[in-house]
């Protein structure tokens, strides 16, 4: 699975990259910049196309939380990204939502960057216990610290893991191919001289660590 990161501020770009790269994206995930600048209505534009992720990060009391992904929802995501730290109630209050549109809850254990290193690590394994233990449907965690991502697969089973960090944050594919469903690809690919191209050759590394994983 490859999911675009659609982390831009223009309508005009974001659609003309999906359209170049749709082929061989599987979904997609928007996050802060494209909404505000954009409107919420762009989730429902982009849904028409390829799946939506609403990565916002959702990291608020149970109440609010849950209006966060109510209009996530609404407006045509199919799934949204939620701060597994807030802890099992406002995790329980998003799955709650979600399930009366038939929608996903990915956790995130961790962050890409260096920082998460100070509050996030201590807490990443323990994150993914509450998110399995409570029914969420997967789990968000650095291809940037592969030995990261092996310990939340141990924990995971059978829940899927995407994985952010991969091309500009130098993670590496081959390194977490085998403990990953999915990898969240966005400045390698929507830069790029040719966003189809690097679309399609990121899809087919992946394709080959997992064959060879």
């Amino acid at each position: 699975m490859l999911v675009l990161a659609l982390d831009l501020t223009s309508r005009k770009k974001a659609l003309e990259i999906v359209e170049k790269t749709k082929d061989f994206i599987d979904a997609i995930k928007v996050n802060y910049p494209i909404v505000l600048s954009c409107g919420i209505g762009i989730v429902k534009e982009l849904s028409k196309v390829k799946p939506v992720i609403a990565d916002f990060k959702i990291a608020d009391i149970p109440y609010t939380s849950s209006l966060i992904a109510e209009i996530a929802f609404k407006n045509g995501a199919n799934a949204v990204i939620c701060h597994g730290f807030v802890g099992r109630d406002v995790l329980k209050e998003i799955l709650r939502v979600a399930e009366n549109y038939d929608g996903k809850v990915y956790v995130v254990t961790e962050l890409t960057n260096d920082g998460a290193k100070e509050f996030m690590k201590p807490f990443a394994r323990k994150i993914a216990e509450i998110a399995k233990e409570i029914g969420c449907h997967g789990l968000i965690a650095p291809a940037t610290k592969p030995e990261r991502v092996k310990e939340v697969r141990e924990v995971a089973k059978n829940l899927e893991i995407l994985s952010p960090g991969i091309g500009v944050q130098k993670g590496k594919l081959e390194e977490i191919a085998k403990y990953v469903d999915g990898i969240i690809v966005g400045r390698s690919i929507y830069n790029a001289d040719d966003p189809k191209k690097a679309a399609r050759e990121i899809k087919e590394r992946f394709r080959k660590a997992k064959l060879t994983s």
